[in-house]
């Protein structure tokens, strides 16, 4: 457990580094760069990739503060909820997602994502869990963002992971 809390504090650190990188880099960008904060609310739907599990389902609040025109800073929050199958006794693993990460966009609109964080077990006994999402996805006109990803999730030897499917809106905060 001690160290998993390690590697998580470590991984947190490594991004929080990564974010005040950008953030000064984005200080010598190009003054018609956007530097606009969104506030997107998301559902997702994903396809777990371990076989005790039918399906997952969860939703988010994502903050994406744009450094430039083609890299953004991400936070969000949110809650995922993994269906365990009727012959395994049912019921379900639920958590609660911490995540940060960045966006790059490498073309209009066309984004590759990568979010680190913590999985918070939402039922008595279950631990914390390192978690990792790398991704793709599509910004549309109107605030519509389309994105998939793998999430993954590492707790004490033991992977869950889903293939999911994100589609949200966002607010723009800065107008």
């Amino acid at each position: 457990m001690k160290r998993n809390t390690n590697r998580f504090f470590s991984t947190v650190a490594a991004t929080v580094a990564l974010f005040f990188t950008l953030n000064a880099q984005a200080q010598t960008e190009p003054a018609g760069d956007s530097k606009d904060t969104r506030l997107g609310i998301g559902f997702s739907a994903g396809i777990p990739t371990n076989d005790a599990y039918n399906i997952a389902l969860g939703g988010d609040l994502r903050l994406q503060k744009d450094f430039s025109s083609n890299v953004s800073g991400l936070l969000s929050a949110g809650y995922t909820n993994f269906s365990i199958k009727d012959d395994l006794g049912g019921g379900s693993y639920g958590f609660i997602p911490v995540k940060v990460g960045v966006k790059i966009f490498p073309v209009q609109r066309f984004y590759f994502s990568g979010e680190l964080g913590a999985a918070f077990g939402t039922d008595k006994g279950q631990e914390t869990a390192f978690l990792y999402a790398p991704g793709i996805g599509m910004g549309f006109n109107k605030g519509i963002d389309l994105g998939l990803r793998y999430e993954g999730l590492s707790v004490n030897n033991t992977n869950l992971g889903q293939v999911a499917l994100r589609i949200a809106y966002g607010f723009n905060l800065s107008r």
